[in-house]
């Protein structure tokens, strides 16, 4: 009997055994930590709630630094799009209001910190949050310009609200003010302005 031609392999199946394995863990990861603190997690007590062994998590992400930040990476990522308030102005400030709320929270900071705190060359999990604001400002952008109204580039919104945002959630105690992010969303429309 003749055998079947073999089909090249081209990654994990959308949905398949990769996907499931990976929501398994990160579930665990999230249940884990609830319970216990951080600083107590081990990739071993990871891999037997997920039921995989540590080599799969090893293999996968390399350390446990590397899937809390891949856990919080995937929390941080926008379920919808940003509200829309019918203007630019209350649009960025509306996303950027919600944006500290959420941030500047216990739960927010951790995430924050376990997305910073991994040594990759490539920074993969702070790039692939700062594609995520990017993104939600983009939308934002969109709609002015669809409206009619001028937009300043995703990238001055970034360096002139984003930026500064995340510098008061990083490096101090308290959350940034609406004044302080009423003056960020002016200075990114301020290069708009024709």
């Amino acid at each position: 009997m003749a055998s079947s031609p073999t089909l090249p392999r081209t990654g994990p199946r959308p949905g398949g055994r990769s996907a499931r394995v990976q929501e398994a863990v990160h579930r665990a990861v999230r249940e884990l930590a609830a319970e216990h603190a951080r600083e107590a997690l081990t990739v071993p007590m990871v891999a037997a709630r997920a039921g995989v062994t540590p080599s799969t998590i090893y293999r996968r992400w390399g350390d446990l630094a590397e899937l809390l930040a891949d856990v919080s990476v995937e929390r941080m990522r926008p379920d919808g799009e940003p509200a829309d308030t019918g203007a630019l102005r209350g649009d960025l400030l509306a996303w950027a209001e919600q944006y500290n709320e959420e941030m500047s929270s216990q739960v927010g900071r951790a995430m924050l910190r376990d997305v910073l705190g991994v040594q990759s060359p490539d920074a993969r999990p702070s790039c692939r949050c700062a594609d995520f604001i990017a993104l939600q400002i983009g939308v934002l952008l969109g709609r002015a310009q669809a409206r009619g109204e001028a937009a300043p580039a995703v990238e001055r919104v970034m360096d002139t609200l984003v930026a500064p945002l995340l510098f008061h959630l990083l490096f101090t105690a308290a959350p940034a003010t609406g004044v302080q992010i009423a003056g960020w969303v002016n200075a990114s429309l301020a290069a708009a302005a024709p």
